[in-house]
């Protein structure tokens, strides 16, 4: 065999396997695109119990005004509903901690309490603050239930700052900034509720 139909059979097989490389790719690409969207849609709606809700929050994003906060800045929000009615508003949030800035999603019922904390993402010092990103986490389900107004504004900071709150062992400026963030979050809910719960006719 010449070293001329020798190098055409390697670039053929070369093109080959080329062509069926990216065929394999962009027949996958579908599957692994709804898969990665099945685990997006468990790690951001685990917040919310299971029956709660029949839509799709996440394939309708909210349209989020005003989104610089006074501690925070909002991302993204979504909105549950059942049967056309509202559940709760997801917010997510955006805070500077102690090493990087820490991701939150903030869930709020139609009523304006919290359903839930989570934390997204994260880069705290690990063992101090990076237990913020623990789930379930013991820390932030103490905000399960509170509201704007319950605590009053100055009771939504540390016990150290004279607050209601306790801090995570060893991680004051992280503790802190979830607490504010948090509270940003339901201030902003409380200042754009029409919006954010939307009108039920139009669901």
């Amino acid at each position: 065999m010449s070293r001329v139909s020798s190098m055409a059979i390697l670039a053929l097989l070369a093109t080959l396997g080329i062509g069926l490389t990216w065929l394999v790719q962009h027949s996958s690409a579908p599957r692994i695109a709804a898969e990665q969207r099945l685990i997006d849609s468990r790690n951001l709606l685990d917040l919310l119990p299971p029956d709660s809700y029949d839509n799709q929050p996440l394939e309708q994003p909210l349209t989020l005004e005003s989104t610089a906060l006074a501690n925070s800045t909002l991302l993204a929000g979504y909105r549950a509903t059942k049967s056309g009615q509202a559940y709760a508003v997801l917010l997510r949030s955006q805070t500077l901690g102690y090493a990087s800035t820490i991701d939150l999603l903030i869930a709020i019922d139609l009523n304006g309490r919290l359903i839930g904390v989570k934390t997204l993402k994260q880069a705290e010092t690990p063992g101090l603050g990076a237990r913020i990103a623990d789930w379930p986490n013991d820390w932030l389900r103490m905000f399960a239930g509170k509201s704007r107004t319950d605590p009053l504004d100055q009771g939504w900071a540390l016990k150290k700052d004279q607050g209601q709150f306790d801090q995570i062992a060893g991680a004051t400026i992280t503790s802190r900034a979830v607490i504010n963030a948090t509270h940003d979050a339901l201030r902003y809910f409380d200042e754009h509720r029409q919006p954010l719960l939307g009108n039920p006719s139009h669901e």
